[in-house]
């Protein structure tokens, strides 16, 4: 299927998918120090609830999961306040123009960061309304690590506020953080991206309909460049949702 999206053609029969799917394997990613999911069938005393137990007519499993350290996530600003926010009354749009960008990891004084100055030239004067970020080096551990007391790549307070000031609604990054892993709660990357001074009381200009998304995965095969973004959640009413991102590439009429 074809659409036409204001000067563009997209292909909506070629989704590209760059979330992770959620598991109770070992292959599934973890961070921030828990267990893999649980996807279990539902028990009634001896009865179970699973086709092959010859007990049931269905599969019928409960999942135990968290949407922030067991895979592709999308989050609000709810995430990091005092008071409650919805990622599912803060999302209400769902297509987005989008820029896919590579970023070279910088090393500084032992930290692998995103950095200003990698994201300004990454984008090159476009200021799309989200931007999808792919870590270099990449690689297909990325769909399975173990991410807890490592100390991960994170991006700095200077990047993000860029990003924010760049008019950047969505930040979308294959990492389990924009912020480091151990940083004394202080947040300085998701506080700047959505522009909370006060966790206490929000701040009336703070970004309330911005998300960001953790823990995807852009395969090398998906080169960078613009394209149409479906951003994809559950409707939890929680700070954060499983999600699925699905880009489709755009081509100018």
């Amino acid at each position: 299927m074809i659409a036409t999206i204001n000067n563009y053609q997209v292909d909506l029969s070629k989704p590209i998918d760059i979330s992770i799917p959620l598991s109770n394997t070992d292959a599934n990613p973890i961070a921030w120090y828990i267990d893999k999911p649980e996807i279990e069938p539902v028990r009634f005393g001896e009865w179970i609830g699973k086709v092959s137990s010859g007990m049931s007519s269905t599969n019928f499993n409960s999942i135990l999961f968290n949407p922030h350290g067991h895979g592709t996530h999308t989050e609000c600003l709810g995430h990091i306040t005092r008071d409650f926010y919805s990622v599912n009354q803060s999302l209400k749009q769902f297509f987005f123009t989008a820029e896919l960008v590579s970023i070279e990891l910088e090393d500084h004084q032992g930290d692998f960061i995103v950095t200003k100055e990698a994201l300004f030239n990454a984008l090159d004067g476009k200021s799309p309304e989200a931007i999808v970020i792919r870590t270099l080096p990449n690689d297909t551990t990325k769909l399975s690590r173990k991410y807890s007391h490592t100390d991960p790549p994170f991006m700095t307070e200077d990047a993000a506020l860029y990003l924010r000031e760049s008019g950047i609604q969505h930040l979308l990054i294959d990492l389990p953080s924009v912020d480091k892993e151990k940083d004394e709660g202080k947040l300085l990357a998701h506080k700047a991206f959505w522009n909370v001074t006060d966790v206490n009381t929000l701040n009336s200009d703070a970004r309330v309909e911005a998300t960001i998304t953790e823990m995807i995965y852009v395969p090398d095969a998906i080169p960078d460049g613009s394209y149409l973004l479906n951003l994809q959640i559950a409707s939890f009413e929680n700070d954060a949702s499983p999600s699925k991102p699905v880009l489709y590439s755009m081509r100018n009429i």
